[in-house]
């Protein structure tokens, strides 16, 4: 399977198969490019126009913004409700988490979640390989509440998003906030916008490992 990032917490994820799921496309208030793209399914965190802009997204997708169990043409996707704050959505509503299933590896992107990792949360999620983590702050979990998801979680893989970049307008942190909590041996920075990944990656006992992707 392959990862893209497309900015702010936007990846494509491709199993070999060829189907293809987008995550919270995003519109011009973020301030970095959104390219056109094509994707067999859409899923959307939450309403807000840095995470639910379809306007680059061609052909006609699935759109999955409710919780519950899709399937689309072999890749599983649970959706499940989380806060985007910490005071229970009162004050930027409700947030989904999405766990996808791709060529066996288990992907969780936590959106703009601002709850921390109950142990209701963390069962809900469950076993993941792979954690896509907002970590910059504001109006999502800052970096130390991130690391306690990753601790709790326990992915090999987790790669960190929604944070500021050059080219982002939002007043949130940067991506060392985050990365300045792990080992630098286990930090890679990515050459590129994709990583490919498989089963055989999970294999064995490993230490989590931060893929990061700079812009």
């Amino acid at each position: 399977m392959k990862i893209q990032w497309l900015g702010h917490s936007c990846f494509r994820l491709t199993e070999s198969t060829g189907t293809t799921i987008l995550t919270d496309p995003y519109d011009k208030t973020v301030g970095e490019f959104m390219p056109k793209v094509t994707a067999d399914a859409v899923t959307l965190s939450h309403h807000h126009g840095d995470h639910d802009c379809l306007d680059n997204v061609e052909g006609k997708p699935l759109i999955i913004d409710e919780r519950g169990g899709y399937e689309v043409d072999g890749v599983d996707i649970l959706s499940m409700l989380s806060y985007h704050d910490d005071k229970e959505g009162a004050l930027r509503g409700e947030n989904l988490v999405f766990k996808y299933r791709l060529d066996g590896v288990d992907v969780c992107h936590l959106g703009d979640i601002g709850e921390t990792c109950s142990p209701m949360l963390l069962e809900a999620i469950g076993s993941v390989d792979v954690l896509l983590v907002p970590v910059g702050g504001k109006y999502t979990i800052t970096a130390e509440e991130a690391k306690d998801f990753v601790e709790k979680i326990m992915p090999s893989i987790v790669v960190p998003m929604h944070y500021k970049t050059s080219d982002c307008n939002y007043d949130i942190a940067p991506v060392d906030d985050f990365t300045d909590l792990f080992d630098e041996e286990n930090i890679t920075y990515v050459e590129g916008d994709s990583i490919e990944l498989d089963r055989t990656d999970f294999d064995g006992d490993f230490e989590t490992k931060v893929f990061v992707f700079k812009r």
